[in-house]
């Protein structure tokens, strides 16, 4: 019998990537089957307590999802690789079943089973990162990770809309329907994670040991990098928020748009981005320099910020159609979002080689990210209801570019000095 992972020991870098990466991003990919497509329907004139039922199930999907990501703090930087597999499949079949009771439960009572969706759902991307995090290439790793749920997120709502236009599948068992579509494919990524090896020496030596993090470690890294944190997690809590509205309302905006009848509206403008994302983050495993890397990942965030507002505008003004405005901003949105995501916590692990794990920087920004996509859905709801998706999301594009600008380079100001008097400390102990 074949064993897997002392073929993937031996394997040539270029296959040891191409395995990773498929079994990364089937993984997630598989996972917005049990997240997202709940969010194409539209479930027109139903309200409960006055409020739209759909802002009541996207809300409470998402706070179980964020206070899945404030247990991630702890849980995943302490997990122990040895029972990520575990978790994945107890996370997932939760979810599933979750799915399946919102579907046989009457609404509006059903609700309440979004929030038991989104609650495990929040800690399966640390699960899946942890086996690319620490590596020489994790840049192409992460980010073949990360176009998962770019290009998932407009597929599965592709297939959920099919199934409802073409096999009369009801709102109500859509969800579940479509996540039963995927269930397979889902078992056999996770399988094919649990082979992958860890970190070797050479890994280890280019990007530092990675190893789980105790309470006192956890808060020893925030009091030495606390001002760069707050910075960083300002511009991820508005790209979080902005992408999660962008994310979760995108039918409605469709539809005001035009394109409410178009299933493959979704996939066609979310797979173009994926590809221009993961060309751009692919190529900064190129840099070898982690310092340098980490600065020019400031740089293409301020780049994709300027883009959502330019694009913007372009848009307002009649100089570009609705499909390539969100290309334009899709991908403006996620060349920020994707980074933090994926390497950018990765590259400041790195550059002042502290030991640590990425993991714990995904989910301290994650549980504030999280926060802030639910106050923008309760803004919305109770603060601008008049207006409409449409236009309450152009506004959004230039309040979340604008600020992120200035927060991202401040923090490059931030971590530039940093790494300077760093420097400069390591050298001194060194010949002390």
């Amino acid at each position: 019998m074949v064993n897997v992972k002392e073929r993937l020991e031996k394997a040539s870098p270029f296959w040891f990537t191409l395995f990773t990466v498929f079994a990364a991003f089937g993984t997630y990919f598989c996972m917005y089957s049990l997240r997202k497509p709940f969010t194409v329907a539209t479930f027109e004139d139903m309200t409960f307590m006055g409020v739209d039922y759909k802002i009541w199930l996207i809300t409470i999907q998402v706070l179980g999802y964020m206070l899945s990501k404030f247990i991630g703090i702890k849980v995943i930087s302490e997990m122990k690789a040895s029972w990520r597999v575990f978790w994945m499949l107890i996370l997932a079949g939760v979810a599933g079943l979750s799915l399946l009771l919102f579907a046989i439960t009457p609404a509006p009572y059903n609700i309440i089973w979004m929030f038991f969706n989104g609650l495990p759902l929040g800690m399966i991307w640390g699960l899946v990162f942890g086996y690319l995090e620490g590596r020489k290439n994790t840049e192409i790793l992460g980010a073949g990770l990360c176009v998962s749920f770019i290009v998932s997120s407009g597929v599965v709502k592709s297939v959920g809309k099919y199934v409802m236009l073409h096999w009369g599948v009801t709102e109500f068992w859509m969800p579940f329907v479509t996540a039963m579509i995927f269930i397979i494919p889902l078992v056999v990524s996770v399988w094919m994670l649990s082979q992958i090896p860890p970190p070797t020496a050479e890994d280890e030596r280019l990007r530092t040991k990675r190893r789980p993090m105790n309470r006192a470690e956890r808060i020893s890294f925030i009091k030495e990098f606390g001002l760069g944190l707050v910075l960083l997690i300002t511009v991820y809590v508005l790209l979080t928020a902005f992408r999660d509205f962008r994310d979760n309302f995108a039918a409605e905006i469709w539809q005001t748009l035009g394109y409410g009848d178009s299933p493959s509206i979704f996939t066609a403008t979310e797979v173009p981005v994926s590809l221009g994302v993961l060309l751009v983050i692919g190529l900064t495993v190129l840099i070898k320099d982690n310092m340098r890397a980490l600065i020019i990942n400031h740089l293409i965030i301020l780049v994709g910020l300027v883009m959502v507002a330019v694009s913007t505008f372009a848009f307002q003004q009649g100089w570009i159609g609705a499909p390539l405005w969100m290309i334009l901003e899709g991908l403006g949105l996620y060349l920020g979002y994707v980074l933090y995501n994926s390497v950018f916590f990765e590259r400041i692990i790195a550059a002042f080689k502290y030991v640590s794990n990425v993991g714990f920087l995904i989910y301290l920004a994650d549980s504030f990210g999280y926060m802030g996509s639910v106050g923008v859905l309760l803004y919305k709801n109770f603060g601008q209801a008049e207006l409409s998706w449409l236009s309450f999301f152009e506004i959004s594009s230039y309040v979340m570019a604008g600020v992120g600008i200035l927060f991202t380079t401040a923090s490059l100001v931030y971590f530039y000095f940093k790494e300077k008097n760093w420097t400069l400390t390591q050298e001194a102990v060194e010949t002390a």
